[in-house]
């Protein structure tokens, strides 16, 4: 089982590989179209503004890239701006995304009167199964993040989290999966929860 990590310039690489190693998961990094497209399943991570991440995709091709692994049925995991961008829009700088899961990213309304970016360990509600598994329902994840997902179907949200209004911080739409919070930042549970990705 070999894990394909999107190089976009615009990833948190070094934890995502070192939560990868931790966890003894196979793994490539990478920002070719070919070597991506054969591996088992693929991480996503981002951090940044979206705007300027689009445009690192567009000039790597891999937009194409995501789309055509999306298209084989293989798993995708999504991390943070990874997250988001895989939406049709999102509110940051009016950006056009990937379109791989029907919904948009907004941006947390500063008369809640809670500190925006939304920094720090909180609780995110869940099912404890599928991804989940294995990890208590109270337990708490990383986040960095002013937006937050939306997506079209209320259906596809697997994560709830307050941080002033209850938000999506977990999505699955079909083979994708993805999270608000940085699991490979968030100690045993985080790899807790790669693991299950890896061997799902």
């Amino acid at each position: 089982m070999k894990i394909g990590i999107v190089d976009y310039n615009a990833g948190n690489l070094t934890s995502v590989v070192s939560a990868l190693n931790h966890i003894g998961a196979e793994y490539i990094v990478s920002n070719d179209h070919d070597t991506l497209l054969r591996c088992d399943k693929m991480i996503f991570p981002g951090v940044g503004e979206a705007n300027w991440a689009m445009d690192q995709l567009k000039q790597r091709n891999l937009e194409q890239t995501l789309n055509d692994f999306k298209k084989t049925g293989r798993s995708i995991l999504g991390i943070c701006l990874g997250s988001q961008i895989i939406l049709d829009h999102s509110e940051e700088s009016d950006t056009k995304c990937l379109g791989l899961v029907p919904g948009n990213a907004k941006l947390f309304s500063s008369k809640m009167g809670l500190k925006i970016p939304h920094i720090g360990w909180n609780t995110v509600e869940h099912s404890g199964q599928g991804i989940f598994k294995g990890i208590p329902k109270d337990a708490s994840f990383y986040f960095v993040h002013s937006y937050y997902v939306e997506p079209l179907d209320k259906n596809n949200i697997i994560g709830i989290t307050n941080y002033g209004i209850n938000f999506c911080s977990g999505v699955k739409f079909e083979n994708i999966t993805a999270f608000q919070f940085h699991p490979e930042k968030s100690g045993e549970v985080g790899l807790q929860l790669l693991r299950n990705f890896v061997e799902e």
